[in-house]
Order: C-alpha cells, then sequence, then structure tokens
C-alpha cells in the first residue's frame, strides 16, 4: 500500500486558503479518491469546517498554530487520521500566521513519517495584498516572504484586482523570490489538480524532470533502524553534518545504553530523552538538497 500523501496549504490571512481547499476537494471527489483534511485556527472557532462535506474525515485545531503551540494535538489528530481511514491523501489547512517549513516539520512525527508523502507545500498570495505589503509590519512582511520562499507552488490569488502593469509587476517579484516554484495566476483559487499533482512525478523519476514538474525544495528522509547504534559514532556523525540539514528527531535505541531515546536535532545541538513508551526506531531527516543515499549508508555503518 503506498503512503498517503499530504499537501499543506499556506497562507497569509485572507488569501484564499478555503476557496482553493473547496475547488481542490471537488476535483478529488470527481476523481473518486478518498481525502481528509486538517484544519488549523489560531482562534477557539472554526469559521471554514462547513466547507468539507460530511463524508469527508475532517479533524479541528483550534487555540494555536499547529507549528508551534498545539503541535502535539495535530501529531495526535493526524495519527489517529492515519489509523482510522484507508486515505489517498491529506490536505492541512494552516492558519495564516504559520510558517510552512514548521507545519512540514509538524507533519513528520517519527510515529508516522514512513507511511506519508508530503507532496509540497502550496501557498497562496493575495496580489492586492502582496503590492500594498508595506502597511504590514515588519514581522508579517518577513513571514509572507517566507511563505513564499518555501513553497513548491505559488498561486499569485485575485489577480483580478490588478491592472495588467500591476499583475506583471507583482508576479516578476514573486518569482524573484522564489523562481523554483510553479507560479500560478487565479482568481477566486481556481487551479487544475494535476497541477498541484505534478510536485509528485519528480520523487520517483527525478532524472525525467519537465519543464514544470517542481521537486520539493526542502526535502525529508525517514531512516528506520533496525539494530542498536553505536552513540560515539552517532555523535561523530552528527559533528559532521552540512549546514543543510535544519532538523532532526526520531527514536534510537544505544548499544552501551538501556532502552529507548527520544532525539531531537537543530541547529547543531542534539537533544536525548529516555522514552518510556514503545514506539518505532524512526529517524526524520529535514533539510535542503539532501543525498539521501549517502545519509542511508552512514547510518547503516554506525548501527552494531
Amino acid at each position: 500500500m503506498s503512503n498517503v500523501e499530504v499537501y499543506i496549504l499556506s497562507g497569509f490571512l485572507g488569501s484564499g486558503k478555503t476557496t482553493l481547499l473547496r475547488n481542490i476537494l471537488k476535483q478529488e471527489q470527481e476523481k473518486n479518491r478518498k481525502m481528509a483534511v486538517v484544519m488549523n485556527e489560531v482562534g477557539s472557532v472554526s469559521i471554514d469546517s462547513d466547507t468539507v462535506s460530511d463524508d469527508i474525515p475532517l479533524k479541528e485545531l483550534l487555540n494555536g498554530c499547529v507549528c508551534c503551540t498545539i503541535q502535539d494535538q495535530f501529531e495526535v489528530q493526524l495519527h489517529s487520521l492515519l489509523q482510522e481511514y484507508a486515505l489517498d491523501a491529506i490536505y492541512i489547512e494552516t492558519t495564516g500566521v504559520a510558517h510552512p517549513v514548521e507545519v512540514l516539520d509538524a507533519c513528520l512525527s517519527p510515529l508516522f513519517a514512513d507511511k506519508v508523502d508530503v507532496r509540497g507545500i502550496i501557498s497562496l498570495v493575495d496580489a492586492k495584498r502582496w503590492k500594498d505589503r508595506q502597511q504590514l509590519s515588519p514581522q508579517l512582511q518577513v513571514l509572507l516572504k517566507e511563505q513564499i520562499r518555501h513553497a513548491d507552488v505559488i498561486l499569485i490569488n485575485k489577480i483580478d484586482d490588478l491592472s495588467e502593469r500591476d499583475q506583471a509587476s507583482v508576479s516578476f517579484e514573486i518569482q524573484s523570490l522564489n523562481p523554483q516554484a510553479l507560479t500560478i495566476l487565479t482568481t477566486y483559487a481556481q487551479v487544475n489538480l494535476e497541477d498541484i499533482q505534478k510536485l509528485k512525478l519528480v520523487t520517483k523519476e527525478p532524472h525525467k524532470q519537465a519543464q514544470l514538474q517542481q521537486q520539493l525544495r526542502i526535502q525529508t528522509y525517514v531512516h528506520t533502524f533496525t539494530r542498536p547504534v553505536d552513540m560515539e559514532k552517532f555523535e561523530e556523525w552528527l559533528r559532521n553534518l552540512p549546514d543543510t540539514i535544519y532538523r532532526m528527531k526520531g527514536y534510537v535505541r544505544f548499544n552501551h545504553l538501556d532502552g529507548l531515546y527520544s532525539f531531537q536535532y537543530s541547529y547543531g545541538m542534539p537533544i536525548y530523552m529516555k522514552e518510556i513508551m514503545n514506539v518505532p526506531t524512526n529517524l526524520v531527516i529535514i533539510g535542503d538538497a539532501l543525498n539521501k543515499e549517502q545519509i542511508k549508508k552512514e547510518l547503516e555503518q554506525i548501527e552494531q
């Protein structure tokens, strides 16, 4: 059975994420695919849940953002969907203030990272808001740019609100921030599902890239340890990691220590904690342009 596709819908408040979700779900249902949806709202009330029809499993996360305050709840709900339903895809609609990379991190719990296939980050940009972005606070301007930089598909939405001259200017500015992404100009977030699903083709046949096929800029690799690890060799391996590896998390057994340890790594700092649960010894690695074969080879060498 193939892994469940995961798509992250990112974008600033009011950019059209819920409209996009509605459009995508309609096309998915026409293909008779089985989907689920996770909706995240910063507030205590879900406004957009009626977008999702009753026959589509829906998990709502309120009063926080999956990228920080309620990440644990998010992992529980995602794990629940994977266990309860036979799914083809899960769509995650983030809050408007979510950083897409942190949401990606939340999607890759070692408990189920080997069961999902994160196909891409789809970011919506309100064309007029981008043109008038100087009215936003400096912090929100940075977030808006980050949502663009880390996207695999960028939808410049509500493009009809701008003149042709402004459309060209906005498109150039956004594409300059992320020239690798597939950029589509839209009104009412209308997009063909095939354009979104092009993301999956490259990962299977990277040597046959068509012009519009896009490879995930931020990549992930899940390694499953089959034996305990030599801790000295493991820490030496960590010290020699390239800067392009941003984050690791998982569960590891060491050959001279009893029990299982949870492991977190970011900004060059490893953290170990004794784990009382019996969970798979998976290690999730997140980075840019990962050499997965080399990582696999190196990790196998430090297993005893």
